[in-house]
């Protein structure tokens, strides 16, 4: 088997595990990134999906301000979707559609947990987005140039006060995407460095206040702001013999920006601030595929992210270990399996009062992907 086959049969396998190395509420609220990876394919039309299945673990090992939730896991199990579609414009040209849920976080806590007493807190952002292509031929390999736009839907829902208040927000915003790459297909090398913007939400809708806040149930308009970061990646495969490739990506994420997320109730004079006041984030993978025959391949990966967390919160540093596999049918698609453990560490507050600082054990979590990807 020649390195050119090499690219046909790894590619898949390492695109979808890269997904699941890149969850577990490592780097703030990151989640899923769009398969932008599509547009190197070949074929006139391309169609992939997938879903990630995301379970962390998180126990509080200090809570003073509430002793009953500790021991108790309060982290939510949660699923990435990605779909991407690709279409050839032209011969030098291909353009794709993506949708995938690029952030979020979501905990649910048995009793109140907190000063604003929450009992449920879920935070999403789903992506849908146009990336296209245009490749230049240099005679040794190819300069792609890469852009597009992208809409973010956001939905926050949060239950506290022991269950009084019951606050939903929406918002939309636009952002953007601009990248540059080169290939030489003959040897399955390619390096991309892809550039993403950042948005400002500043959302609306409306909270349900019960008794005691109320003498009966009202709704009342709530607002919410927060900040979400603009990154930047490189990543960077190669065949590196017969039936291997060698692949890895490094990626900063402008989590500084990311200060609160602030829910407003202007008529009943209710405010709910997560204080958060990240540093940057960094995220390194790394991994090996091999092809063992021409329908069926593997691989392994590893992957580090620093943590963003600087007291305010308990957002932690993780590794995670994983395995891929990609397997060919007869009727030309291709199913995609991972499966990672991810390894977070231990965290405390320390900008509160003693009595509001929290601690969370460090834990082992996982996370199993599945995909499909058919092409004429």
């Amino acid at each position: 088997m020649n390195i050119s086959r090499l690219t046909k049969a790894l590619l898949g396998a390492t695109a979808l595990t890269i997904v699941a190395a890149s969850t577990a509420q490592a780097g703030g609220f990151s989640r899923g990134t769009a398969d932008t990876d599509i547009l190197y394919e070949e074929g006139n039309f391309n169609l992939r999906t997938g879903v990630v299945i995301v379970s962390p673990t998180r126990k509080f090992t200090d809570n003073k301000f509430n002793p009953a939730l500790v021991g108790v896991d309060y982290a939510d199990t949660y699923a990435i979707p990605s779909a991407a579609v690709k279409f050839k414009i032209f011969e030098d040209m291909n353009c794709a559609g993506t949708y995938t849920q690029s952030y979020g976080g979501s905990a649910t806590w048995p009793t109140p947990s907190g000063p604003v007493q929450k009992l449920n807190e879920d935070f999403s952002v789903n992506e849908f987005g146009a990336t296209c292509g245009y490749k230049v031929d240099l005679g040794k390999g190819r300069l792609w140039l890469l852009g597009g736009v992208f809409m973010e839907s956001v939905k926050y829902d949060l239950v506290a006060v022991s269950g009084a208040l019951s606050g939903t927000l929406h918002d939309t915003g636009m952002g953007w995407r601009a990248g540059v790459a080169y290939d030489i297909p003959e040897i399955a090398l390619r390096a991309q460095l892809m550039y993403r913007s950042g948005f400002s939400v500043d959302a609306d809708g409306t909270a349900l206040l019960m008794p005691p806040l109320t003498p009966g149930a009202v709704t009342r308009p709530a607002t919410g702001t927060a900040d979400l970061p603009q990154s930047v990646e490189m990543k960077l495969q190669s065949g590196i013999a017969p039936g291997w490739l060698a692949y890895g990506s490094v990626k900063w994420t402008d989590w500084s920006v990311t200060k609160e997320l602030i829910l407003n109730v202007p008529a009943a004079g209710l405010q709910s601030k997560n204080e958060y006041f990240w540093r940057d984030g960094w995220t390194v993978t790394g991994g090996i595929g091999h092809a063992f025959t021409d329908r069926i391949s593997g691989t392994v990966f590893a992957s580090w992210d620093r943590g963003v967390g600087t007291g305010w919160d308990l957002t932690a540093e993780t590794y995670t270990l994983g395995v891929g596999t990609s397997m060919k049918d007869a009727l030309g698609g291709e199913l995609r399996l991972g499966a990672a453990a991810i390894h977070m560490g231990e965290v405390s507050e320390t900008k509160y009062v003693p009595v509001l600082n929290r601690t969370v054990g460090a834990a082992w979590g996982f996370a199993v992907s599945a995909g499909y990807s058919v092409k004429w």
